[in-house]
């Protein structure tokens, strides 16, 4: 079938092609079939977006190899083996697997407590850390925990974000300047920073500087093109003609020419437990990042983002990175701009561009070697510009400042305790959030939309009519331990309002999908407490399980009887005619 639907197809159809696979056959990606029945017109995009991502992730991971504390290799090694690996898996045509600066620092932050300060293991423990995230994420995806990525709100995110862009900026600006940098948080960093000044070795300011301001033009004038591949050619160049060596400008050193020997990372199973957390905040914001850019793409161009998918891909590219000596990786969202850009037609953009870095590897990386530090700084600098978003804090101070208080946290806690405990934080962050928005439900207070016999919320719609003597409420969430106090509370507060006491109260359940036993007992309790002075309770349209649960709990005569068919206008109705019954008895 798959065939006969792909001869002639567009890449239109690429992304559907593959969802439909995935839900008749239940196979991770039907990538066999997509191969066989490759269209020839796809290539050409594929191969000009392999070699310009080439050119963007090779001084990428150099540069994010040197914020992880490891030897450039690692990051041309984990870019190469990882890209070998993750386009057989993703679920997203353009996403691209890479190291990032986030992850990178978030290692080598940690490494040096949890190696004694021992560098020489530093990539043992790198690789094992990476092969730790690939076992996170194989479990996630064998529970299908995809929906995980979405308990980090994206106010969190983009504070978060904001954070590892400062501590970025106070561990490289030291080195676009010459002087030889700390290393602590950024406060010391930038303390430190401040104190040694008059350090600043001119040649390394000014190549620095050079590089920063080719790249930022870059940016403006030549999006998603491979500026910082020329600027690093330059400076590779710059060193061999000017002498920057001898200048004082410290250069990048020996890169290591060939593959790493294949296989598993010398570490104990000691290091293998101390390593978990700062695997697990690894895995956390490779899958939060990879789903982002999956979710990005899938509203631009259509399609379907399957998250769980994507931690199966994660997991492919983590193992291969860890085997072939490099460190965890994720997607970028950078890379995968350009990707796009380059024009990509399918997943196999990303082998090409891993190929494009295998033959450097194998043949050029001994050129590497006369790389100026402060062009190095001065890539990761511009690469991490893009995680500091001015304009996303600015918007959530004018639209919601409880989530710009949340981001302010997550940069205060990046900033202050460390890269790792910033992002358990965040996370924490992220839970208290939910919790305390589930646990203060929206409780509306319903009046009659004129002219009908429906009701909506009367906060968002003045005009509705209130019905004299009747209040109608409508929970709108599930009624859990945790929240039924909130929602008990409201709804006696605004009763208590009330001048003369409500002769009716009725109680919406429509929007509420379920009830729990504590929250049952509570609504009876309600009840009793609002029909003590002789007026009446009535809960309308509950779920077919809401009735269920308040009918096994025993409650539901003493909330006016539960049935499917009452509904508010019902009870109105029925309330109402009692009323004239009662004066006409009177009269």
């Amino acid at each position: 079938m798959l065939r006969h639907c792909l001869k002639g197809s567009t890449i239109r159809d690429y992304e559907e092609i593959v969802s439909a696979q995935q839900n008749d056959m239940n196979l991770p990606l039907p990538v066999l079939d997509w191969i066989t029945n490759y269209d020839r017109n796809w290539l050409r995009g594929d191969v000009v977006a392999g070699i310009t991502l080439a050119a963007y992730l090779l001084p990428a991971g150099l540069g994010d190899a040197s914020l992880a504390n490891l030897p450039p290799q690692a990051g041309l090694y984990a870019c190469l083996f990882a890209g070998l690996i993750f386009w057989l898996f993703c679920s997203s045509r353009y996403t691209s697997i890479t190291v990032t600066s986030a992850i990178s620092l978030l290692v080598g932050s940690s490494l040096g407590e949890i190696g004694g300060g021992d560098t020489t293991r530093f990539s043992a423990l790198a690789a094992g850390t990476a092969l730790l995230v690939a076992l996170i994420a194989f479990s996630a995806w064998l529970v299908k925990a995809g929906s995980i990525v979405n308990f980090i709100s994206e106010s969190v995110m983009v504070g978060f974000k904001c954070g590892v862009a400062l501590f970025l900026a106070s561990t490289q600006f030291p080195k676009l300047l010459g002087i030889h940098g700390a290393h602590g948080n950024f406060w010391e960093n930038t303390t430190y920073c401040l104190k040694h000044l008059h350090e600043t070795n001119l040649t390394s300011l000014t190549i620095g500087s050079a590089a920063l301001a080719v790249l930022v033009l870059g940016k403006i004038f030549l999006k998603n093109k491979p500026v910082a591949l020329l600027v690093v050619v330059g400076g590779i160049l710059a060193s061999g003609l000017l002498g920057l060596d001898a200048r004082g400008v410290k250069l990048l050193g020996e890169v290591p020419q060939g593959l790493p020997a294949i296989g598993l990372p010398a570490i104990h199973w000691a290091d293998a437990n101390k390593l978990v957390p700062l695997a697990f905040a690894c895995f956390l914001l490779g899958a939060v990042e990879t789903a982002a850019i999956g979710r990005t793409f899938a509203a631009k161009h259509g399609g379907r983002l399957d998250a769980n998918q994507e931690f199966l891909a994660l997991a492919a590219s983590n193992l291969a990175a860890g085997l072939g000596r490099g460190f965890p990786v994720s997607g970028g969202m950078s890379q995968s701009l350009v990707n796009e850009g380059g024009g990509a037609r399918t997943p196999l953009s990303g082998a090409i561009a891993a190929g494009f870095m295998l033959i450097v590897v194998l043949f050029f990386s001994h050129l590497l070697r006369s790389l100026p530090q402060p062009v190095l700084a001065a890539v990761v600098l511009v690469a991490v510009a893009g995680l500091f978003k001015v304009s996303t804090l600015k918007q959530l101070w004018r639209s919601d400042r409880p989530e710009f208080v949340v981001a302010m946290a997550a940069i205060v806690g990046v900033l202050g305790q460390g890269l790792l405990r910033g992002v358990m934080i965040a996370a924490i962050i992220s839970l208290v959030l939910l919790i305390r928005r589930a646990s203060r439900p929206h409780v509306a207070v319903l009046g009659r939309i004129p002219g009908t016999q429906r009701f909506s919320d009367r906060e968002r719609n003045p005009e509705n009519e209130m019905i004299p003597g009747v209040l109608i409420f409508r929970p709108e969430s599930g009624l859990v331990y945790f929240n039924m106090d909130h929602v008990r509370d409201t709804i006696l507060d605004r009763v208590r309002a009330e001048a003369v006491p409500p002769k009716l109260v009725v109680l919406d359940l429509s929007a509420a999908p379920l009830v729990d036993m504590h929250s049952a007992h509570m609504l009876a309790s309600l009840a009793e407490e609002l029909t003590a002075d002789g007026g009446r309770f009535q809960a309308v349209e509950a779920r077919s399980s809401v009735r269920e649960r308040l009918r096994s709990e025993g409650v539901d005569a003493r909330l006016g009887g539960i049935d499917r068919f009452t509904s508010v206008a019902d009870a109105l109705k029925a309330f109402q005619s009692q009323k004239l019954t009662a004066r006409a008895e009177i009269v």
